[in-house]
Parts: C-alpha cells; sequence; structure tokens
C-alpha cells in the first residue's frame, strides 16, 4: 500500500511530503526568528540587566544556538542519507518542538543555554530532509516548484513570529510554537519515503551519508564549497545590513531611529515573495544558475541603494529592507541546486550541511564586519564585505552546472 500511494504523490504538487516539509520550515522559521525577538525581555525576566551584560548573554545564546546547528547540521545529514528522509524530518520537528516548549519554562541562564542548543541541533535538520525528500518524490520538471512552496510557506513563520512575539508573552510564544511543530507530527500518516532512497537501501556495497567524502575529492570538494558560497550574500542581508540596521541608520544620517524589529520583518516579507518568484522563474526559464545570477545582481544593486543613500525617511529606509529581502530571495533554489549536485547516496548530507555552514557564515561574516568598521568606517567596510560575498557567488554559481530537470537516481562514486 504505501508503495501504492509512494507512486500517487509524484504526480500532484501539493502532496503531504511538500504539505508537511513546507510547514516544518514554517515552524522551523518561527522558532529562529522567534528568539531574536523575545531575546531582551526573556533575557530580562530572568534577571539580566544593563546593556552590556544583555548583549553578552545574547550572544551566548545564540552561540549556542549556532553551535547546536552545525553540530545538527552534519549529524541530521548523514543520518538522512543512512536511516531516511523521513526519520530526519519528523525527528527533527519532534526535537525542535520539545525544545520550545521546554524554553518556556527556563528559570536560568545555564539552563536557556542548553536548551537552545538543543533546539539548534533540532532546527538545522528539517529544511534539508524536508528538500531532499520533496526534490526525490516530484517529478524532475515539477521539483522547483515543490522547494519553492517549502520555502515561501516556511519563511512567512517569521510573520507569524513577528505578531505572536508582540503581542503574547515570551514564555507563552515558545509554547505556541512547540505546539505547532507537535500538531504537525499529526501529518505523518500519510507521507512516504523517498523511492529513490528505498532503492538504494536494497543496493549493496554503497556507502551512504559520508561526510568525510566531500573533503577526500577534489572536483566533489569544491563543488561543495561553491553551493555553500553561493547562499552566503543572503546571510550577508539578513546578518550584517539587517541585524545592524539601526547602526546604519545613524551612519546615514537618518533623523528617526531605526527599529530592528521592523527592519526584520520587513525583510522578511521581501524574501517570502522573492523565494516565491525565484523558484517561479528557475521553472519558467527552465534554469536555476541565472535565475541566481539575476538575483545576485538584484541584490548589488539594493545593496548599493542601501549603503550609498543619505537620510533616508523612515518609511524609505523599510521599503528598502523589503526590497533587499526580496533581491535575496533565492533560498529555495540555491538550496534546490545543492540537493541537485550530488548522488543519492549523500544528498541528504549535502542539503542539511550546506544551508546551515551557510548560517553559520555569519560568524567569520560579522568578524569581518567588525574587523573592517574598525579600520575604515562602517559603511565602507560593509561594501567590501558583500562586494566579496556577492563576487564569489557569482563565479560559484557560473561554473557549477546547470541543474534543470535533472534526473536525481544515481549514485555518488565514494
Amino acid at each position: 500500500m504505501p508503495e501504492i500511494s509512494e507512486k500517487k504523490q509524484k504526480h500532484y504538487l501539493f502532496n503531504t511530503s511538500v504539505i508537511v516539509a513546507a510547514l516544518g520550515y514554517f515552524v522551523d522559521i518561527y522558532d529562529l526568528v522567534l528568539f531574536s525577538i523575545v531575546r531582551i525581555p526573556s533575557l530580562q525576566d530572568l534577571g539580566v540587566t544593563g546593556q552590556n551584560e544583555l548583549l553578552e548573554q545574547g550572544v551566548l545564546l545564540l552561540n549556542m544556538q549556532m553551535l547546536g546547528m552545525l553540530v545538527g547540521g552534519v549529524a541530521w545529514g548523514i543520518l538522512g542519507d543512512k536511516r531516511g528522509r523521513l526519520s530526519v524530518l519528523f525527528g527533527s520537528i519532534f526535537l525542535y518542538s520539545v525544545a520550545n516548549i521546554m524554553n518556556g519554562f527556563v528559570s536560568s541562564i545555564p539552563m536557556y543555554a542548553f536548551l537552545r542548543l538543543i533546539a539548534g541541533i533540532g532546527l538545522a535538520g528539517e529544511l534539508g530532509a524536508g528538500i531532499t525528500l520533496v526534490s526525490e518524490v516530484l517529478p524532475k520538471e515539477k521539483r522547483g516548484y515543490g522547494t519553492m512552496v517549502v520555502a515561501t510557506i516556511g519563511i512567512s513563520g517569521a510573520i507569524l513570529a513577528g505578531v505572536v512575539g508582540e503581542y503574547f508573552g515570551w514564555r507563552t510564544s515558545y509554547f505556541i510554537g512547540g505546539g505547532l511543530g507537535l500538531l504537525l507530527l499529526f501529518l505523518r500518516v500519510g507521507v512516504y519515503e523517498s523511492g529513490m532512497f528505498n532503492n538504494l537501501k536494497k543496493t549493496q556495497n554503497v556507502t551512504r551519508g559520508n561526510f568525510v567524502s566531500l573533503f577526500t575529492n577534489g572536483r566533489r570538494f569544491w563543488k561543495y564549497l561553491k553551493c555553500i558560497l553561493i547562499g552566503v550574500p543572503i546571510w550577508y542581508v539578513v546578518g550584517i545590513l539587517i541585524t545592524f540596521s539601526p547602526e546604519f541608520g545613524i551612519a546615514l544620517g537618518m533623523e528617526e531611529t531605526v527599529s530592528a524589529a521592523k527592519a526584520v520583518s520587513f525583510c522578511y516579507l521581501g524574501l517570502v515573495f522573492g523565494d516565491f518568484a525565484s523558484g517561479f522563474l528557475s521553472q519558467r526559464f527552465k534554469s536555476r544558475r541565472y535565475i541566481v545570477v539575476a538575483f545576485l545582481l538584484l541584490t548589488a544593486v539594493f545593496v548599493g541603494v542601501y549603503l550609498l543613500g543619505h537620510a533616508f525617511e523612515l518609511n524609505t529606509f523599510y521599503t528598502i529592507c523589503v526590497a533587499l529581502g526580496f533581491a535575496s530571495g533565492y533560498w529555495a533554489v540555491f538550496v534546490t541546486i545543492a540537493a541537485e549536485q550530488f548522488g543519492t547516496n549523500i544528498r541528504a548530507t549535502v542539503t542539511t550541511t550546506v544551508p546551515n555552514f551557510v548560517r553559520g557564515a555569519v560568524v567569520p561574516l560579522t568578524i569581518s564586519f567588525s574587523f573592517l568598521k574598525d579600520g575604515i568606517g562602517l559603511v565602507p567596510g560593509a561594501l567590501i564585505l558583500g562586494g566579496i560575498s556577492l563576487v564569489l557567488a557569482l563565479i560559484s554559481i557560473l561554473s557549477l552546472e546547470e541543474t534543470y530537470a535533472k534526473d536525481l537516481d544515481y549514485m555518488e562514486p565514494v
């Protein structure tokens, strides 16, 4: 019976695999953004006072979450190729949902830090497993639409996080996120494992989930690195330009104070539409590469508008944040490209680790930004860092093969 259902669901876009992957990513993004929104009120409620202490403890919690995502990205990716896409998809949803609920009960900073670590591990697995599963269960001509749906619905979770974080207490906000994740697990009944993975399990003498193999072959390593570099400009925009938007507002001579929370919300609004547009256009024009190139060039334009402007009106500044989000909204296509570049036996490993390493790139980006800022100034430092990120991304995407409608049913020699 599962075999029949698995074959049937390949013929339509909104099957349960796509829906569960999209809703799982929705809750994933909700939790990521929610922590940024409730960070200060939650720390104050736990007795942290003073601007410096709030910043230090906030950085500690963010680093614990990032450490969890880097560890989880590798662990879940390997498990996805060894045990299956579904076990990772639902295992990660369960872990970050329980961690979310437990975050609502924290009473100390060490407990909070530990739970952010656990949440980070859980959050690291859902997107890669979901994109891998969707890529393998949909026909090759439609999988771009499937990953577009996953990313578009998923990123809109940031909007819900903004509303909930604004109007509900921080503990209740965590409970809501965890509850949404656990409710999602009820949909697992109608989801079936990828046929490609099931066939792979029956194949003898095939190594699955060998993370080290990505570094032992020169051609494979450079392809893997290029997949990561393509996504770095997205987190340059979010992690530098949007996160530090209040400081940029001052540097650009704005009279009104920029709200980081509003800048994040407007940026994610743009990301929702950008991910839909980039995914749709990659299908419409039958090319992943050239659509990513177009969006990278558009990102360069709006980075220039953002950093080279002066004394913006507040509403104009927030409009530019939306434009930056739209231009850098090629996350769905970027993760799809990573999934399509590698064979079935290491596909989940790649698709899970690549987006988490891109998220982890925020650390060297912020360190480099601090160094450049202190040396040549806020705006010139951001321009140089943005230029490097965009040039490396353009070189990387132009040197990768086109993967639209590529047959994914093959093994990677490891």
